[in-house]
């Protein structure tokens, strides 16, 4: 177990390992390799996590087009209009003798008027659309799976761990 499970097993490691054995073979009971040994058998195992980073673009989300057209429509209008009539009356005179001394022929002429419809247009203002924008602030709900490194021990044979953090111990239970 002097490279924590296989772990950390690298030239220079390895190197200290051949040397620890030679020292190993030369020196023992002496406390001093000892206490090289163990301190080279020591590890660091360090775990990740991925966090979110969220960040807003903004982007075109389309476009607003206010236009206007123009409709035709038939309107029917009913316009009282004047116009004069001749009424000719006829009065019977009982033959009564005239002033006038000769028979003549004789033209009246009556002047007869009647309105007439002229139909003009013109524009009048009926409404004003105006737009503009604001900005609304809603909550988007996101969902992303995340990954998290988690540590593992198997052992083989009798071995005891040790361990001074409490979340620690439970490590093989997970």
């Amino acid at each position: 177990m002097s490279d924590f499970l296989g772990l950390f097993s690298d030239d220079k490691s390895q190197n200290t390992d051949n040397q620890n054995s030679q020292t190993d073979s030369s020196n023992q009971g002496n406390e001093t390799t000892s206490a090289i040994q163990s301190n080279q058998n020591d590890g660091t195992l360090k775990l990740h996590k991925e966090e979110l980073d969220i960040t807003k673009n903004n982007v075109d989300a389309g476009e607003v087009v206010i236009s206007k057209d123009v409709v035709e429509e038939q309107k029917s209008v009913d316009v009282p209009v004047m116009h004069e009539e001749v009424v000719i009356k006829r009065t019977p005179m009982n033959n009564e003798r005239s002033d006038s001394s000769a028979i003549s022929q004789e033209t009246i002429t009556i002047p007869v008027s009647q309105e007439q419809v002229e139909v003009n247009k013109y524009a009048v203002t009926t409404e004003e659309i105006s737009a503009s924008k604001r900005q609304v602030e809603e909550t988007q709900q996101v969902q992303e799976s995340l990954k998290r490194e988690e540590a593992h021990v198997d052992t083989t044979g009798s071995v005891n761990i040790v361990s001074d953090s409490s979340s620690f111990s439970d490590i093989n239970n997970s």
